[in-house]
């Protein structure tokens, strides 16, 4: 049955991937990069929610031959309020997908019924399943989520005709896909699936920022791994730079949603990549009050201080950016920031976003924050705030990943992991420098170079060349310097030599050399007593 299941998937998701790039095509010219993006997910989520709700008025009603999209919007009208509580969100049967697929004009113009465009029709679909939320628990999740689908946008063609005929194409196509049963049993995983192939597609395209918006899974399934350590469960996961979601959602994956048992918790300041996180969540099926995603600046307002302490800490923070720091005296107050005693530099962050996570992670939770590697060496009030997580027993481990993993950076980041309660007061040094195969142009963790980091570090075992526990004192006497380089030995790949042999043979050089010249000298004195 496995067998069947994981071909399905991978017919599945190549059709999926064929489908998108179909679109890509069609849209090529008007559309591009990040933009075109927003019309691909927000279509498929506006699929997904169609569908899903289905699914549950289907098991709600529990007859298995209830068709929702069938009933009249009068009728539904009913159930409103119930669904919302329990869903979020309600879509009047007229609304869902289907029946926008079943209307439109294949040839691209308009709906068939009452003559509505296209795009006057599904600006006021997407009005109105946001607006369905409106004054209940939900309203914080739903508000704005297809602000980046625009069917009004001149980015689709400069005229009416010319944006339908574009939101045909991605309405049919996405129609069209088969995920071969309900959501709730396979497709789910095609949805995220797209939705990651997307960002792959576009983030390797898109400058240096793209290692801060989105992590490879690879990445994402370790530093998750690594946070749970032994558990089955945890209580409440964080992300202070959640990006679009990924991080946060291997959890999901890994334990199962259910086993997430109070959450998933995030902030993230870009807007367009805060929707994404709140889709991301719908498209993987998680609802609306098992995440709490937020939308501010992290370190000047952190929005979960009513939630935190949280048991899983995973973070892939901006590498670099500025923050306020010491310009800013109520920093130095803050208790995420002042147990240090001194503030990360203004123009690095890196720390300051460490120290954050740290203040909010519980006494028995795990933190594992990818870093740039400057931090982990660079002096000043960098090398004060390593003295104080040393000094204080948080640092469990650090890992030194391979180069070119991230889309958009070639550096070798690291893996920082913290911990409020340790055992023992060493930490240890990983050199994950060589743990990767070269796939389409980058560097890929695989399944045996994940496993091979995760149990070093959850089991805190040593092996020659690979990993090295070091005590605290040590690394004080250092500098608290956290480069992995210093303390696990690489490999001397130099050719060993036998110096017996080597003599031996220089001696043999040396007799032939000899012979040579003897053999000279002969020939010449024959030569010259011919003559």
């Amino acid at each position: 049955m496995d067998t069947v299941e994981t071909r399905q998937s991978v017919q599945q998701r190549s059709e999926l991937h064929k489908t998108i790039w179909s679109i890509a095509d069609d849209l090529r010219g008007s559309v591009d990069g990040w933009d075109f993006k927003q019309y691909i997910l927000g279509t498929l989520f506006y699929r997904f929610i169609s569908e899903n709700l289905c699914g549950y008025l289907a098991e709600q009603e529990d007859d298995p031959s209830f068709d929702y999209a069938t009933l009249t919007d009068e009728q539904a009208e009913y159930g409103r309020e119930e669904t919302v509580k329990e869903k979020g969100f309600f879509i009047l049967p007229s609304e869902l997908f289907s029946r926008v697929l079943e209307t439109v004009d294949k040839d691209g113009m308009a709906l068939h019924e009452g003559g509505q465009d296209l795009n006057e029709h599904l600006t006021h679909i997407f009005a109105n399943i946001e607006g369905s939320a409106i004054g209940t628990e939900s309203e914080d999740d739903l508000t704005g989520l297809f602000a980046d689908f625009d069917p009004n946008n001149a980015k689709l063609g400069n005229t009416v005709i010319e944006r339908n005929k574009k939101l045909v194409t991605l309405i049919t196509k996405i129609g069209d896909l088969d995920f071969g049963g309900s959501f709730q049993d396979n497709s789910i995983d095609a949805f995220g699936d797209a939705y990651e192939f997307l960002m792959t597609m576009y983030a390797s395209n898109a400058g240096k920022s793209g290692g801060e918006f989105f992590t490879p899974q690879e990445v994402g399934e370790l530093l998750a791994r690594i946070a749970i350590g032994a558990r089955t469960s945890v209580n409440k996961v964080y992300d202070p730079c959640c990006g679009s979601g990924g991080l946060l959602l291997k959890f999901a994956k890994i334990l199962g949603t259910e086993n997430v048992r109070s959450g998933f918790f995030g902030q993230e300041i870009n807007l367009t990549t805060y929707n994404l996180a709140r889709i991301n969540m719908f498209l993987h099926d998680i609802n609306f009050d098992k995440f709490n995603l937020a939308r501010e600046d992290t370190l000047k307002h952190p929005a979960h201080w009513d939630d935190e302490p949280f048991d899983a800490i995973v973070s892939n923070p901006p590498y670099s950016i500025k923050w306020e720091g010491k310009e800013n005296p109520l920093n130095i107050n803050d208790p995420r920031f002042s147990p240090a005693g001194v503030l990360a530099p203004p123009s690095k962050a890196d720390l300051a976003f460490t120290m954050h996570m740290l203040s909010w992670l519980s006494t028995e939770g795990t933190a594992a924050i990818v870093e740039f590697p400057g931090v982990l060496y660079r002096g000043g009030a960098e090398g004060k705030i390593r003295d104080y997580l040393v000094r204080n027993n948080f640092v469990d481990a650090v890992i030194q990943l391979p180069a070119d993993l991230f889309f958009g950076t070639t550096i070798a980041t690291c893996v920082l992991v913290l911990k409020r309660s340790k055992a023992t007061s060493d930490i240890l040094f990983v050199d994950a420098s060589n743990e990767f195969e070269r796939h389409d142009s980058k560097n890929k963790l695989m399944p045996k170079n994940i496993e091979r980091i995760a149990s070093t570090v959850i089991n805190r075992t040593e092996e020659e060349h690979f990993s090295q526990l070091v005590t605290n004192d040590d690394v004080l006497n250092n500098d608290a310097n956290l480069s992995v380089s210093s303390y696990v030995e690489k490999p001397d790949e130099r050719e060993e030599i036998d110096i017996k042999e080597l003599n031996a043979e220089i001696v043999r050089i040396v007799t032939r050399e000899q012979e040579l010249r003897d053999a000279i000298d002969t020939i010449i004195a024959d030569l010259e007593g011919g003559a």
